[in-house]
Protein backbone atom coordinates (compact mmCIF):
# COMPACT_ATOMS: atom_id res chain seq x y z
CA UNK A 1 0.00 0.00 0.00
CA UNK A 2 1.32 3.40 -1.08
CA UNK A 3 2.50 5.29 2.22
CA UNK A 4 1.25 9.23 1.76
CA UNK A 5 4.24 11.86 3.04
CA UNK A 6 2.93 14.30 5.29
CA UNK A 7 1.93 17.33 3.32
CA UNK A 8 2.31 15.73 0.52
CA UNK A 9 -0.37 15.09 -2.65
CA UNK A 10 -2.68 12.02 -1.94
CA UNK A 11 -1.27 8.99 -2.99
CA UNK A 12 -2.93 7.26 -6.33
CA UNK A 13 -5.56 4.67 -6.04
CA UNK A 14 -5.15 1.16 -7.41
CA UNK A 15 -7.17 1.45 -10.57
CA UNK A 16 -5.53 4.88 -11.62
CA UNK A 17 -2.02 3.36 -11.41
CA UNK A 18 -3.25 -0.06 -13.11
CA UNK A 19 -4.69 2.41 -16.27
CA UNK A 20 -1.41 4.85 -15.92
CA UNK A 21 0.76 1.17 -16.59
CA UNK A 22 -1.42 -0.10 -19.42
CA UNK A 23 -0.93 3.18 -21.20
CA UNK A 24 1.30 2.95 -24.55
CA UNK A 25 4.49 4.77 -24.07
CA UNK A 26 5.64 7.73 -26.38
CA UNK A 27 8.80 8.01 -27.81
CA UNK A 28 11.01 11.08 -28.08
CA UNK A 29 10.34 10.61 -31.68
CA UNK A 30 6.55 10.10 -31.77
CA UNK A 31 6.35 13.30 -28.98
CA UNK A 32 8.83 15.60 -31.19
CA UNK A 33 6.55 14.55 -34.67
CA UNK A 34 3.13 14.64 -33.56
CA UNK A 35 3.51 17.15 -30.84
CA UNK A 36 0.25 19.98 -31.35
CA UNK A 37 3.08 22.41 -32.42
CA UNK A 38 5.75 22.81 -35.04
CA UNK A 39 9.16 21.81 -34.41
CA UNK A 40 11.81 22.66 -36.62
CA UNK A 41 15.98 23.13 -36.48
CA UNK A 42 18.31 25.21 -38.72
CA UNK A 43 21.90 26.02 -39.24
CA UNK A 44 22.87 29.49 -38.40
CA UNK A 45 22.70 30.38 -42.14
CA UNK A 46 18.91 29.24 -41.63
CA UNK A 47 19.11 25.87 -43.83
CA UNK A 48 16.52 23.81 -42.65
CA UNK A 49 17.74 20.26 -41.23
CA UNK A 50 15.08 18.95 -39.25
CA UNK A 51 11.11 19.70 -39.53
CA UNK A 52 8.40 17.75 -37.86
CA UNK A 53 5.14 15.78 -39.44
CA UNK A 54 2.91 19.09 -37.46
CA UNK A 55 4.14 21.55 -39.33
CA UNK A 56 5.30 19.73 -42.93
CA UNK A 57 1.02 18.95 -42.65
CA UNK A 58 -0.27 22.88 -41.97
CA UNK A 59 2.16 23.62 -44.36
CA UNK A 60 1.26 20.80 -47.25
CA UNK A 61 5.05 20.27 -47.54
CA UNK A 62 7.16 16.84 -48.14
CA UNK A 63 9.90 16.58 -45.53
CA UNK A 64 12.34 15.73 -48.71
CA UNK A 65 11.46 18.92 -50.44
CA UNK A 66 12.39 20.67 -47.10
CA UNK A 67 15.15 19.48 -44.80
CA UNK A 68 18.44 20.43 -46.52
CA UNK A 69 16.87 21.99 -49.47
CA UNK A 70 15.24 25.27 -47.89
CA UNK A 71 16.02 27.71 -45.35
CA UNK A 72 13.75 28.97 -42.90
CA UNK A 73 12.89 32.15 -44.74
CA UNK A 74 11.71 30.12 -47.71
CA UNK A 75 8.88 29.00 -45.83
CA UNK A 76 8.11 32.89 -45.05
CA UNK A 77 5.49 34.91 -46.93
CA UNK A 78 7.09 37.68 -48.57
CA UNK A 79 6.45 40.10 -45.84
CA UNK A 80 7.33 37.54 -43.28
CA UNK A 81 10.83 37.09 -44.95
CA UNK A 82 11.26 40.87 -45.13
CA UNK A 83 10.27 41.04 -41.22
CA UNK A 84 12.68 38.24 -40.78
CA UNK A 85 15.56 39.47 -42.59
CA UNK A 86 15.65 42.69 -40.66
CA UNK A 87 14.17 41.87 -36.92
CA UNK A 88 14.25 38.34 -36.52
CA UNK A 89 16.96 36.60 -37.66
CA UNK A 90 19.89 40.03 -36.46
CA UNK A 91 17.61 39.99 -32.33
CA UNK A 92 18.33 36.18 -32.63
CA UNK A 93 22.04 36.35 -33.36
CA UNK A 94 22.51 39.12 -31.07
CA UNK A 95 20.33 37.56 -28.19
CA UNK A 96 20.55 33.83 -28.88
CA UNK A 97 16.73 33.49 -28.55
CA UNK A 98 13.58 35.73 -29.45
CA UNK A 99 10.15 34.83 -28.47
CA UNK A 100 6.36 34.75 -29.72
CA UNK A 101 7.14 36.96 -32.69
CA UNK A 102 4.20 37.13 -35.25
CA UNK A 103 5.17 35.56 -38.52
CA UNK A 104 3.28 34.43 -41.89
CA UNK A 105 4.16 31.40 -43.69
CA UNK A 106 3.36 29.94 -46.96
CA UNK A 107 1.23 27.00 -47.57
CA UNK A 108 1.72 24.68 -50.98
CA UNK A 109 -1.65 25.97 -52.33
CA UNK A 110 -0.82 29.33 -51.69
CA UNK A 111 -2.16 30.33 -48.89
CA UNK A 112 -0.85 31.86 -45.58
CA UNK A 113 -0.37 30.80 -42.00
CA UNK A 114 -0.30 33.13 -39.46
CA UNK A 115 2.31 31.79 -36.88
CA UNK A 116 4.01 32.68 -33.59
CA UNK A 117 7.50 31.88 -33.62
CA UNK A 118 9.65 31.08 -30.80
CA UNK A 119 13.99 30.57 -31.44
CA UNK A 120 16.46 29.32 -29.27
CA UNK A 121 20.63 29.68 -30.35
CA UNK A 122 22.32 26.39 -29.71
CA UNK A 123 25.88 25.72 -28.94
CA UNK A 124 28.20 23.57 -29.67
CA UNK A 125 31.77 23.35 -28.38
CA UNK A 126 34.15 26.19 -27.76
CA UNK A 127 30.49 27.39 -26.85
CA UNK A 128 30.30 28.72 -31.01
CA UNK A 129 26.49 28.70 -31.91
CA UNK A 130 25.88 25.96 -34.30
CA UNK A 131 22.37 25.35 -34.35
CA UNK A 132 18.85 27.41 -34.34
CA UNK A 133 16.02 25.54 -33.15
CA UNK A 134 12.20 26.86 -33.37
CA UNK A 135 8.76 26.30 -32.25
CA UNK A 136 5.81 27.48 -34.06
CA UNK A 137 2.54 27.70 -33.10
CA UNK A 138 -0.40 27.84 -35.64
CA UNK A 139 -1.98 31.44 -34.74
CA UNK A 140 -4.92 30.99 -36.82
CA UNK A 141 -7.51 31.65 -34.15
CA UNK A 142 -5.19 34.16 -32.38
CA UNK A 143 -5.78 36.11 -35.85
CA UNK A 144 -9.32 36.05 -36.54
CA UNK A 145 -9.69 37.24 -33.35
CA UNK A 146 -7.49 40.22 -33.92
CA UNK A 147 -9.05 40.78 -36.76
CA UNK A 148 -12.27 40.61 -35.58
CA UNK A 149 -11.58 43.16 -32.73
CA UNK A 150 -9.89 45.77 -35.28
CA UNK A 151 -12.88 45.17 -37.43
CA UNK A 152 -15.14 45.98 -34.39
CA UNK A 153 -12.67 49.00 -33.40
CA UNK A 154 -13.12 50.45 -37.06
CA UNK A 155 -17.04 50.26 -36.72
CA UNK A 156 -16.69 51.59 -33.58
CA UNK A 157 -14.92 54.69 -34.81
CA UNK A 158 -17.02 54.73 -37.91
CA UNK A 159 -20.15 55.16 -36.04
CA UNK A 160 -18.06 57.68 -33.32
CA UNK A 161 -16.96 59.96 -36.57
CA UNK A 162 -20.35 59.64 -38.10
CA UNK A 163 -21.82 60.76 -34.79
CA UNK A 164 -19.30 63.72 -34.28
CA UNK A 165 -20.58 64.68 -37.74
CA UNK A 166 -24.20 64.45 -36.86
CA UNK A 167 -23.57 66.17 -34.31
CA UNK A 168 -22.23 69.24 -35.68
CA UNK A 169 -24.22 69.03 -38.01
CA UNK A 170 -27.12 69.41 -35.60
CA UNK A 171 -25.63 72.23 -34.01
CA UNK A 172 -24.96 74.14 -37.59
CA UNK A 173 -28.62 73.29 -37.86
CA UNK A 174 -29.42 74.56 -34.72
CA UNK A 175 -27.86 77.35 -35.17
CA UNK A 176 -29.41 78.56 -38.24
CA UNK A 177 -32.99 77.65 -37.00
CA UNK A 178 -31.69 79.52 -33.81
CA UNK A 179 -30.89 82.70 -36.05
CA UNK A 180 -34.16 82.16 -37.97
CA UNK A 181 -36.08 82.52 -35.00
CA UNK A 182 -34.66 85.03 -33.91
CA UNK A 183 -34.96 87.18 -37.26
CA UNK A 184 -38.60 86.21 -37.75
CA UNK A 185 -38.74 86.90 -33.19
CA UNK A 186 -38.10 90.57 -33.89
CA UNK A 187 -40.31 90.62 -36.52
CA UNK A 188 -43.33 90.44 -34.24
CA UNK A 189 -41.98 93.45 -32.02
CA UNK A 190 -41.23 97.12 -32.37
CA UNK A 191 -37.32 97.60 -33.22
CA UNK A 192 -37.34 100.36 -30.42
CA UNK A 193 -40.42 101.74 -28.78
CA UNK A 194 -41.00 105.48 -29.75
CA UNK A 195 -40.31 108.72 -27.59
CA UNK A 196 -43.76 109.69 -26.24
CA UNK A 197 -43.93 113.15 -24.67
CA UNK A 198 -44.30 113.63 -21.36
CA UNK A 199 -44.13 109.99 -20.85
CA UNK A 200 -41.32 107.20 -20.07
CA UNK A 201 -41.65 103.48 -21.89
CA UNK A 202 -39.09 100.52 -21.55
CA UNK A 203 -39.97 96.74 -23.10
CA UNK A 204 -38.52 93.15 -22.52
CA UNK A 205 -39.17 89.77 -24.42
CA UNK A 206 -37.65 86.77 -22.97
CA UNK A 207 -37.36 83.76 -24.99
CA UNK A 208 -38.16 80.32 -22.56
CA UNK A 209 -36.76 78.14 -25.91
CA UNK A 210 -34.74 79.61 -28.41
CA UNK A 211 -35.04 76.53 -30.07
CA UNK A 212 -38.59 77.47 -30.30
CA UNK A 213 -41.08 80.05 -31.70
CA UNK A 214 -43.31 81.28 -29.22
CA UNK A 215 -46.12 84.03 -29.58
CA UNK A 216 -46.17 87.18 -27.15
CA UNK A 217 -46.37 90.48 -28.89
CA UNK A 218 -46.53 93.98 -28.33
CA UNK A 219 -46.22 97.54 -29.54
CA UNK A 220 -46.85 101.24 -29.20
CA UNK A 221 -47.59 103.68 -31.89
CA UNK A 222 -49.14 107.12 -32.24
CA UNK A 223 -52.56 107.50 -33.36
CA UNK A 224 -52.58 112.26 -33.66
CA UNK A 225 -50.79 114.47 -32.30
CA UNK A 226 -52.17 113.70 -28.59
CA UNK A 227 -53.07 110.42 -28.36
CA UNK A 228 -50.98 107.12 -28.62
CA UNK A 229 -52.02 103.37 -28.51
CA UNK A 230 -50.69 100.48 -27.01
CA UNK A 231 -51.02 96.51 -26.60
CA UNK A 232 -49.77 93.54 -25.51
CA UNK A 233 -50.55 90.03 -26.45
CA UNK A 234 -50.00 86.10 -26.53
CA UNK A 235 -51.21 83.68 -28.89
CA UNK A 236 -52.12 80.03 -28.66
CA UNK A 237 -49.71 77.40 -29.57
CA UNK A 238 -46.34 77.54 -30.42
CA UNK A 239 -44.34 76.99 -33.56
CA UNK A 240 -45.01 78.35 -37.19
CA UNK A 241 -49.01 78.39 -36.56
CA UNK A 242 -48.43 80.39 -33.38
CA UNK A 243 -46.13 83.02 -35.78
CA UNK A 244 -48.89 83.49 -38.19
CA UNK A 245 -51.55 84.04 -35.72
CA UNK A 246 -48.90 86.48 -33.97
CA UNK A 247 -48.38 88.40 -37.74
CA UNK A 248 -52.02 88.31 -38.36
CA UNK A 249 -53.40 89.89 -34.65
CA UNK A 250 -50.40 92.39 -34.37
CA UNK A 251 -51.17 93.75 -38.25
CA UNK A 252 -54.76 93.61 -37.59
CA UNK A 253 -54.68 95.66 -34.19
CA UNK A 254 -52.74 98.06 -35.81
CA UNK A 255 -55.21 98.18 -38.79
CA UNK A 256 -57.85 98.84 -36.52
CA UNK A 257 -56.67 101.09 -34.04
CA UNK A 258 -56.23 103.89 -36.91
CA UNK A 259 -60.07 103.00 -37.85
CA UNK A 260 -61.42 103.29 -34.51
CA UNK A 261 -59.39 103.44 -31.46
CA UNK A 262 -61.57 102.73 -28.93
CA UNK A 263 -60.56 99.62 -26.94
CA UNK A 264 -63.31 97.29 -27.38
CA UNK A 265 -63.96 98.34 -30.90
CA UNK A 266 -59.87 97.46 -31.95
CA UNK A 267 -60.57 94.00 -29.91
CA UNK A 268 -64.08 93.37 -31.38
CA UNK A 269 -62.25 93.81 -35.27
CA UNK A 270 -59.55 91.92 -34.00
CA UNK A 271 -61.65 88.71 -33.04
CA UNK A 272 -64.11 89.28 -36.38
CA UNK A 273 -60.61 88.80 -38.25
CA UNK A 274 -59.63 85.64 -36.47
CA UNK A 275 -63.11 83.88 -36.71
CA UNK A 276 -62.82 84.69 -40.27
CA UNK A 277 -59.58 83.35 -40.61
CA UNK A 278 -59.90 80.03 -38.48
CA UNK A 279 -63.41 79.24 -37.51
CA UNK A 280 -64.13 77.33 -40.38
CA UNK A 281 -60.69 75.36 -40.91
CA UNK A 282 -61.03 72.96 -37.80
CA UNK A 283 -58.44 74.54 -36.29
CA UNK A 284 -59.68 77.19 -34.45
CA UNK A 285 -56.94 79.92 -33.06
CA UNK A 286 -57.50 82.83 -30.53
CA UNK A 287 -55.34 85.10 -28.58
CA UNK A 288 -55.02 87.16 -25.29
CA UNK A 289 -55.02 90.60 -25.68
CA UNK A 290 -54.73 93.63 -23.87
CA UNK A 291 -55.07 97.51 -25.47
CA UNK A 292 -55.49 100.91 -24.36
CA UNK A 293 -54.98 104.65 -25.53
CA UNK A 294 -52.76 107.22 -23.73
CA UNK A 295 -54.05 110.63 -23.57
CA UNK A 296 -51.47 112.52 -22.17
CA UNK A 297 -52.47 116.47 -20.43
CA UNK A 298 -49.31 118.53 -20.94
CA UNK A 299 -51.08 121.25 -19.03
CA UNK A 300 -50.64 118.89 -15.62
CA UNK A 301 -48.61 116.17 -16.21
CA UNK A 302 -51.19 113.58 -15.94
CA UNK A 303 -51.64 110.97 -18.49
CA UNK A 304 -55.20 109.27 -19.06
CA UNK A 305 -55.26 105.61 -19.59
CA UNK A 306 -58.40 103.87 -21.44
CA UNK A 307 -57.88 99.90 -21.93
CA UNK A 308 -60.01 96.76 -23.05
CA UNK A 309 -59.11 93.32 -22.47
CA UNK A 310 -59.44 90.28 -23.87
CA UNK A 311 -58.65 87.09 -21.57
CA UNK A 312 -55.32 88.78 -20.77
CA UNK A 313 -53.76 89.38 -17.30
CA UNK A 314 -54.56 92.19 -15.59
CA UNK A 315 -52.48 95.57 -16.05
CA UNK A 316 -50.73 96.47 -12.68
CA UNK A 317 -50.28 100.21 -11.90
CA UNK A 318 -47.21 101.28 -9.36
CA UNK A 319 -48.28 104.39 -7.49
CA UNK A 320 -45.40 107.18 -6.68
CA UNK A 321 -46.41 107.41 -3.50
CA UNK A 322 -46.09 103.53 -2.93
CA UNK A 323 -47.84 100.14 -3.42
CA UNK A 324 -49.44 98.64 -6.35
CA UNK A 325 -52.88 98.04 -7.53
CA UNK A 326 -54.22 95.52 -10.13
CA UNK A 327 -56.64 97.55 -13.25
CA UNK A 328 -59.39 94.38 -12.93
CA UNK A 329 -60.82 93.54 -16.38
CA UNK A 330 -63.03 90.83 -15.07
CA UNK A 331 -65.13 88.74 -18.05
CA UNK A 332 -62.76 89.96 -20.94
CA UNK A 333 -62.93 86.91 -23.03
CA UNK A 334 -60.47 85.45 -25.48
CA UNK A 335 -59.91 86.88 -28.45
CA UNK A 336 -61.13 84.60 -31.82
CA UNK A 337 -63.68 82.08 -29.64
CA UNK A 338 -66.93 83.88 -29.77
CA UNK A 339 -68.47 86.30 -32.51
CA UNK A 340 -70.28 88.02 -29.59
CA UNK A 341 -67.47 88.02 -27.27
CA UNK A 342 -67.47 90.74 -24.34
CA UNK A 343 -64.46 92.51 -23.71
CA UNK A 344 -63.46 94.28 -20.18
CA UNK A 345 -62.79 97.76 -19.95
CA UNK A 346 -60.52 100.20 -17.37
CA UNK A 347 -59.50 103.50 -16.59
CA UNK A 348 -56.88 105.23 -14.71
CA UNK A 349 -54.48 108.13 -14.51
CA UNK A 350 -50.99 108.03 -14.46
CA UNK A 351 -49.71 110.88 -12.18
CA UNK A 352 -45.77 111.82 -12.33
CA UNK A 353 -44.03 109.31 -10.64
CA UNK A 354 -47.21 105.79 -11.94
CA UNK A 355 -45.59 103.17 -13.88
CA UNK A 356 -47.88 100.96 -15.85
CA UNK A 357 -46.73 97.44 -15.97
CA UNK A 358 -48.22 95.01 -18.71
CA UNK A 359 -47.12 91.30 -19.30
CA UNK A 360 -47.99 87.94 -20.60
CA UNK A 361 -49.21 84.63 -18.55
CA UNK A 362 -45.23 82.99 -19.35
CA UNK A 363 -44.71 85.25 -15.72
CA UNK A 364 -47.61 84.60 -13.23
CA UNK A 365 -47.22 81.14 -14.47
CA UNK A 366 -43.76 80.37 -13.64
CA UNK A 367 -43.01 77.69 -11.55
CA UNK A 368 -41.46 77.97 -8.38
CA UNK A 369 -38.63 76.04 -8.08
CA UNK A 370 -37.39 72.81 -9.78
CA UNK A 371 -39.81 70.02 -10.23
CA UNK A 372 -42.26 72.43 -8.76
CA UNK A 373 -46.03 73.08 -9.74
CA UNK A 374 -46.50 75.61 -7.09
CA UNK A 375 -46.85 79.05 -9.72
CA UNK A 376 -45.34 82.77 -9.11
CA UNK A 377 -48.96 83.66 -9.41
CA UNK A 378 -50.80 87.44 -9.57
CA UNK A 379 -50.56 87.91 -6.02
CA UNK A 380 -46.77 87.49 -5.85
CA UNK A 381 -46.17 89.34 -8.39
CA UNK A 382 -48.61 92.70 -6.79
CA UNK A 383 -46.45 92.32 -3.71
CA UNK A 384 -43.34 92.20 -6.22
CA UNK A 385 -44.41 95.55 -7.25
CA UNK A 386 -45.16 97.31 -4.24
CA UNK A 387 -42.03 96.31 -2.86
CA UNK A 388 -40.38 97.97 -5.96
CA UNK A 389 -42.56 100.81 -6.25
CA UNK A 390 -41.80 103.87 -6.63
CA UNK A 391 -40.25 102.62 -9.97
CA UNK A 392 -39.82 103.98 -13.64
CA UNK A 393 -40.41 101.79 -16.30
CA UNK A 394 -37.13 100.94 -16.64
CA UNK A 395 -36.39 100.00 -13.74
CA UNK A 396 -39.57 98.00 -12.78
CA UNK A 397 -38.40 96.35 -16.10
CA UNK A 398 -34.84 95.41 -15.39
CA UNK A 399 -36.44 94.06 -11.64
CA UNK A 400 -38.82 91.73 -13.61
CA UNK A 401 -36.32 90.90 -15.75
CA UNK A 402 -33.87 89.24 -13.02
CA UNK A 403 -36.94 87.66 -11.45
CA UNK A 404 -37.25 85.87 -14.60
CA UNK A 405 -34.17 84.92 -15.16
CA UNK A 406 -34.39 83.33 -11.71
CA UNK A 407 -37.15 81.47 -12.29
CA UNK A 408 -34.50 79.28 -14.60
CA UNK A 409 -36.00 76.10 -16.04
CA UNK A 410 -39.35 76.98 -14.10
CA UNK A 411 -40.12 79.57 -16.79
CA UNK A 412 -41.40 77.40 -19.50
CA UNK A 413 -43.01 80.24 -21.77
CA UNK A 414 -42.14 83.06 -23.64
CA UNK A 415 -42.83 86.58 -21.78
CA UNK A 416 -43.67 90.00 -22.60
CA UNK A 417 -43.27 92.93 -20.71
CA UNK A 418 -44.28 96.53 -21.23
CA UNK A 419 -43.89 99.64 -19.17
CA UNK A 420 -45.49 102.95 -19.49
CA UNK A 421 -44.71 105.49 -16.76
CA UNK A 422 -44.42 109.70 -16.13
CA UNK A 423 -41.36 110.60 -15.03
CA UNK A 424 -41.87 111.95 -11.30
CA UNK A 425 -41.83 116.06 -10.98
CA UNK A 426 -37.92 116.05 -9.99
CA UNK A 427 -36.78 112.99 -12.16
CA UNK A 428 -35.52 114.21 -15.71
CA UNK A 429 -36.79 111.49 -18.47
CA UNK A 430 -34.70 108.35 -18.91
CA UNK A 431 -33.48 108.11 -15.86
CA UNK A 432 -33.77 104.33 -14.39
Amino acid sequence: MARRVSGGPEPLGADTEAALAALPQDSAEELYESAPCGYLSTLMDGTIVRVNATLLEWLGLERETVVGRMRFADLLTVGGRLYHETHFAPLLHMRGEVSGVALEMRTSEGGRLPVLVSSAVKRGGGDEPSLVRATVFDATDRRSYEEELLRRRKEADHARAEAEQARRRADADRARLTEALTILRRSFLPDTLPDVPGMETAAYYHTASPDQLGGDFYDLLPLDDTRWVFFLGDVSGKGPEAATLTSQSRYALRAAALHSPEPVDVLTTLNTVLLDRYADNGDPRYCTVVFGVLEPDGDTGHVRVRLASGGHPPALAMRAGGGADFLHTPGGMLVGVLPDAHFATAETTLAPGDTLVLYTDGLTEARTGPGSDTLYGEDALRSFAADHAPSTPRGMVDALTELLRGFGEGLGDDTALLALGVPASDTPPGTP
